[in-house]
This record gives C-alpha cells, structure tokens and sequence, in this order.
C-alpha cells in the first residue's frame, strides 16, 4: 500500500482510524490510477479545498487506496466556503465512495470537527475616495488603509460564535477626511470590534444574539445594532428582530436634514429598534418586503407648519426589493424604500443591472454594473453605497477584476445631483482588496 499524503494533519487522520472495523466495502484496495477520482481530487487539491500535499498537486501515478480517499474526501466535505463546481465535485465523490464514508461514520465527522473549532478569514483593504460638489466648486479627496479579520468559533453542532475586527487608518489629508466628518481633515487612526454575537442555526429556524448587522445591509441598513433576531423558514422566511442602534454615524453623516433650510439637526445617540421582514428565494427570483422602526427622542425631520419645529420621535420606514438572475451572467436587482414618518428626503430607491462579477477565487474573472440610485437622507440612514452618497441621486457605473487569485479591483463613478441643493455631483471611488 503507497501512501501520498505528506501532511501531517492528514496522515495523522489515516493512523488514527486504522484500527476501525469496516463492515461494507473493502477499504484497502486500490483505486485505480485511471479511476476519474484522480482528476476530480486533482482539481480541489489545485482550488485548494483539500490539504496535505507538499506542492499542492495529487501525484496521479500512484495508487491510493479508496479508506485514503475517503479521508480526504470528508476533509473536503467539512469545507463550507467552497465554489459551486468544487462543491459538485465533492458530492459526485462522496456518492462514489459512501460505503467506506459510512464505515468511517462519527469518527471522522467528530475528528473533522474538533480540527477545526475556530476559522479565521479576513482582508486587507485600500480604499480612495473623490467627491465633488460640481456648483459650489468643492472637492474633498481620501484614502484609507483597512484590516478586517473575521474569526468563527463553534461553541457545538448548533451554536457558533462570530465576530468581526476592523482596524483602519487614513492616510492622506488632501482637503477633508469625508470619512471622519467629526475630525476634519485630521489623521485618523481606528481599532473596533465591529459585531460579535452567537448564532444558532436549526432545521427551520436560525437564532441570533449579540451585536450584528440586520436585515437590509446590502441597502439602507448597513450598520449593526446590539439585541437578538430569529427566522423562520427556507424558501420562504420570516426575519424579526429588536434592540438598540448607535446613531453616532447618521448624526455625523449629515443625516436628518430639513429641506428647505438644509440645517443639520441631532438626534440621541442610539434608538430604539424593531425590524421585520418577509422574504422569498427560489431559483432564479428573490424578493421581499421590510419594516423598520427607530424611536428617538428626536429625529427632528419634521416640521411644524407654523412653527418649523420638530414633532417626531420616530422613523417608520417600509422597503421592497426584488432581483432576478437570468443566465449566470446577467442579473436585476433593485429596492424602493419610504419614510413614512418625514416629510422630506423620505424615499430612497436603487435600480441596478449586473454583468458578470470578480470571483475572488479565480484569476481573470471580472464583472461589470449600471445603476441608477436615489437615496433621500431622512430613509437611507446607513447606505451601504460608495459612490452615490446619502442625500444624492446619481447614475453609477462600475466594474471589477481579479488579478491575482484573493486580489479583486473595484472601480465605481457616479455623476448626479444633491438631492436637497439640486448641485451637480461627481464621485469616484476605487478599492483593491487582499483576501486571506
């Protein structure tokens, strides 16, 4: 019997289960070196889904036997962040060799799990920023340097605990820091545990406590909130979820503007929070319907005819949201979005067409986008977007490009208006992103 794993973890794997009994298949004879087994672990060794060989490639001119397949086989079953064909690739294997999976069984399973108890991820991020006020004659430029890591840790089969890191910095002082409005144009040097909370995933429920990000982060909502959410369901779910939300970064953004004066107004430092929402996935459709509720004392958006001072406390803000993937390459997406509580700058809506996209996986993929985005101040609290800003409406090009594999490109533009000022607007926004 030859042996070609040279990992350590591996082998160590392999002499540890040798002395099961195994009832079905025999597990020590020989696959084939022509078997197709050989080329689809070839393949996740390359995409680096299974480990343990010293230059990465399987040496397809050995023989192995089909009890070494099947270790290496669960290996790659215990991968969740797989690319789809990798992902076929594995289960296509796992048919082929269930018998000797099924002789291995728990043991395995609990050796795969305990090997891996807590997983990191994370990126190292450039970010530049240019944004013009076209008729005032402004212009504010800055760049930033960003490492995030993003650890997982399982607490047991259900339960995990996640967490995210961010330490950035700036880097240059052109005219205005724009992302440290507080601060000028001053240095600005940060270290923040951005989420950590415990998730508990079940058959038709998934439980969330801790500070984390709610539903709506990929739009109006990219911000986190400290309390607990649950959903219910799969194709179809139901999301609810309440707390308390800093509102620090919309006070600091310029948000809660009146109209007619453009005067900048405060609110409390957090709100109270609810939110729900009913979504629905299957096949090529999602969409959804949303509901978000804050409570401070004040918002201070809405006016009093006579005496042009606030009387609310509240935003009450409703989203839909749709998109469609038509063949793999091109897809629809888009939302629309109401404060119902203010009286101006209370709609937001995006509309956004995608071609392709940047696989961080795999070199040479790319992707590109057209959108046409309007984000009223007093509903688009925590926009999500880089190029078209809070108060703004604006077309928005863009594309991606994955150089290296792990290294993805981003360029975005975006020419409009001031939704309040009616001043024309140009930004640009560029990002080169290391992932690990």
């Amino acid at each position: 019997m030859k042996k070609t794993l040279v990992s350590a973890l591996t082998t160590a794997l392999v002499v540890g289960a040798a002395s099961t009994t195994f009832a079905a298949a025999n597990p020590f004879s020989d696959v084939p070196t022509d078997h197709w087994a050989y080329d689809a672990v070839s393949q996740l060794a390359a995409d680096g889904v299974i480990e343990g060989y010293g230059d990465t490639t399987f040496r397809g001119n050995q023989n192995i036997t089909r009890y070494e397949m099947a270790q290496m086989i669960a290996k790659a079953m215990a991968k969740s962040d797989v690319s789809a064909a990798d992902k076929a690739l594995i289960d296509k294997l796992a048919a082929e060799f269930s018998d000797e999976l099924n002789n291995l069984g728990v043991r395995v399973s609990n050796l795969e799990r305990n090997a891996d108890k807590v997983k990191w991820n994370g990126e190292a991020r450039y970010q530049y920023w240019s944004q013009r006020d076209k008729d005032a004659g402004t212009k504010s430029n800055d760049d930033e340097l960003l490492l995030r890591l993003e650890p997982s840790a399982e607490v047991n089969r259900n339960w995990h605990v996640n967490a995210r890191i961010d330490a950035y910095t700036d880097l240059a002082k052109d005219s205005s820091d724009t992302k440290d409005p507080l601060h000028g144009d001053s240095q600005d040097t940060n270290l923040d545990l951005v989420r950590i909370y415990a998730q508990g995933d079940y058959k038709n429920f998934q439980v969330k406590l801790g500070k984390f990000n709610p539903i709506d982060d990929d739009s109006i909502f990219d911000t986190e909130f400290s309390g607990g959410q649950v959903t219910f369901g799969n194709k179809v779910t139901f999301t609810a979820g309440a707390g308390r939300l800093d509102m620090d970064d919309v006070n600091a953004s310029n948000n809660f503007r009146n109209e007619e004066t453009a005067k900048i107004v405060n609110s409390d430092d957090t709100a109270n929070y609810q939110f729900a929402g009913l979504g629905y996935a299957a096949g090529k459709f999602n969409g959804g319907i949303d509901y978000h509720h804050l409570n401070a004392d004040s918002f201070n958006y809405v006016k009093d005819n006579l005496t042009r001072q606030s009387n609310e406390d509240n935003a009450n803000i409703w989203l839909a949201k749709a998109g469609y993937n038509f063949d793999g390459t091109s897809a629809l997406n888009g939302f629309y979005a109401q404060n119902t509580s203010a009286d101006d700058l209370d709609k937001a809506w995006s509309a956004e067409y995608d071609y392709k996209g940047a696989d961080a996986e795999n070199k040479g993929t790319w992707g590109m986008w057209a959108a046409y985005r309007y984000l009223g101040d007093n509903t688009a609290l925590f926009s999500t977007f880089d190029a078209v800003l809070q108060g703004q409406k604006a077309w928005e090009v863009g594309a991606n490009y994955t150089p290296f594999r792990n290294v993805v490109t981003t360029l975005r533009y975006a020419n409009g208006k001031n939704i309040a000022t009616d001043n024309k607007i140009e930004n640009l926004y560029g990002e080169l992103e290391f992932f690990f």
